[in-house]
């Protein structure tokens, strides 16, 4: 029997990171000519696409990059502070349990992703960690990563928490479960119709299997 690979998303999947993430963006906002984030706005906003967003913002493609660089280089100094999504832990550990191979692909820092995880005793879960600088999404890195890791697309599910995971997962020709304990809501990942969509950690196991 093959084993199944479940890739993970990281930021607002496994790390609790959205708090400090608005709070750096509304931080850069005067510098990189955006409003700052309010709470009536972050509703609107979990409730656009990626790209939905960057046209909302107003910053300009070539500047995105510039900022996706420096909101990752400040949220490296409070990495250690920031804590797993509740009941992810167990999750993860169940799955390592039953012999499920764990990968993450991120948006953020490989620096970043494993200070988090070895801050909460997680590093030993993962295979491995793939890190890429992505605006709308991460087709390129998943294909990458089936490529180097020679896994065929049927063995593989992806984990995300936005609407550019479920359209990056689909484009591989991979599964994806959306959660809705990360940015987008519930009815945005809907719409972008994943295979499944799950509300808490504790369904990870039970959909999976």
């Amino acid at each position: 029997m093959t084993q199944k690979v479940i890739i993970f998303d990281f930021d607002g999947t496994i790390a609790d990171t959205l708090d400090a993430l608005v709070t750096i963006a509304n931080r850069l906002a005067l510098e990189f000519g955006y409003i700052p984030i309010n709470a009536q706005e972050l509703a609107l906003l979990r409730n656009l696409t990626a790209r939905e967003i960057i046209k909302y913002s107003g910053v300009s493609l070539f500047k995105m990059p510039f900022l996706v660089k420096k909101v990752k280089g400040e949220l490296k100094a409070h990495i250690t502070e920031l804590h797993p999504i509740e009941g992810i832990e167990q999750a993860l550990m169940q799955l390592y349990k039953r012999n499920y191979r764990l990968g993450i692909i991120t948006s953020n820092s490989q620096e970043n992703v494993i200070a988090f995880l070895q801050c909460h005793n997680l590093n030993y879960l993962f295979d491995f960690i793939y890190s890429g600088v992505t605006i709308f999404g991460k087709t390129t890195i998943i294909n990458n990563v089936l490529r180097q890791k020679q896994l065929k697309p049927e063995t593989v599910i992806y984990v995300g928490d936005e609407t550019r995971d479920i359209e990056a997962a689909k484009k591989s020709n991979i599964q994806v479960i959306a959660v809705t304990w990360g940015f987008n809501s519930a009815a945005a990942l809907a719409d972008q119709k994943p295979n499944f969509l799950i509300h808490h950690p504790s369904e990870l196991l039970e959909v999976i299997s």
